[in-house]
């Protein structure tokens, strides 16, 4: 039986719920539309910082951010749009700002629509008119979250977008990763490396950015939490990126649809002509084990 509610929370919170299976995901439209918790028979599947989630003027660490209109960062924050430079934060602003929940349904899976619109703010650092809305739709234990991207400017708009979500993991010598690449960048190093499948996890931190992915389907399994993680996405994403922190009980697998400064050097931008869209489709499947 799928569910669907509301509470006023320190943000108004929605709940989605698939009671055959005890999953349970809860979205905050205001905090930029993100998911922030998925339980599954009361174990958490994400990781969030709860005490930065309550500061507005703090980015999320923790649930499931949503990066748009560029994943990473810039060098020194600045692209060119006809001749004029911009400057824009690392990951953009999708992840910031409040969207507006416009639908649910509880019929054939327990779904939420948050959108969001571009305004007279956003311009200032991306000077392009868009609407994005986003589905996010739990059924078992599977979380899909299926996009549009709108061209809403008289002018061909770029972008990337993709998504950083952390997961909550126990002793990370015992995880094993699943990902489709033989090899890496180190993105603080710029260096190239071969990946057999693992990870020193003794590092201070590891920010790998893996491309030429060879399949749709991604994959963690922490053996000491005993949860596998598999993520599915479609051709709009072209790059995968794990990042973790020493000491941090989180890891993330990120999905994006192009790689860093994209924006400047143009490599998998996505690109709409005026009044175009496009879709993206991304599903998460957590089972505890």
């Amino acid at each position: 039986m799928y569910k669907v509610s509301s509470a006023q929370k320190q943000y108004n919170t929605y709940t989605l719920s698939d009671d055959s299976t005890g999953s349970q995901i809860e979205v905050v439209p205001e905090r930029g539309g993100i998911v922030t918790s998925w339980l599954i028979n009361e174990q958490e599947v994400f990781y969030l910082d709860a005490e930065r989630f309550t500061h507005p003027d703090l980015s999320v660490r923790g649930g499931n951010p949503i990066l748009f209109p560029l994943c990473g960062n810039l060098p020194n924050d600045t692209y060119n749009v006809d001749g004029t430079d911009y400057k824009i934060k690392q990951h953009g602003f999708a992840r910031e700002l409040p969207w507006t929940a416009t639908a649910q349904s509880a019929s054939d899976c327990a779904s939420v629509i948050v959108e969001l619109s571009s305004n007279e703010q956003t311009k200032l650092v991306y000077p392009f008119d868009f609407h994005l809305a986003f589905t996010y739709a739990l059924r078992g234990n599977t979380l899909e979250v299926r996009q549009e991207y709108k061209n809403l400017s008289s002018t061909p708009m770029p972008f990337s977008s993709g998504f950083h979500p952390y997961f909550l993991c126990g002793n990370k010598s015992k995880i094993a990763v699943d990902i489709p690449s033989v090899g890496y960048q180190d993105n603080r190093t710029k260096e190239n490396f071969a990946f057999d499948g693992k990870f020193n996890f003794e590092q201070d931190e590891i920010d790998s950015v893996f491309g030429k992915l060879s399949s749709r389907s991604t994959s963690v399994t922490d053996n000491d939490r005993k949860l596998k993680i598999a993520i599915d996405y479609d051709d709009f994403y072209t790059y995968l990126v794990f990042w973790t922190v020493k000491g941090k009980d989180f890891y993330c697998l990120e999905p994006w649809s192009a790689t860093r400064n994209s924006l400047n050097t143009k490599e998998y931008l996505t690109v709409l002509e005026p009044n175009a869209s496009c879709t993206a489709v991304m599903q998460i499947t957590a089972n505890f084990f």
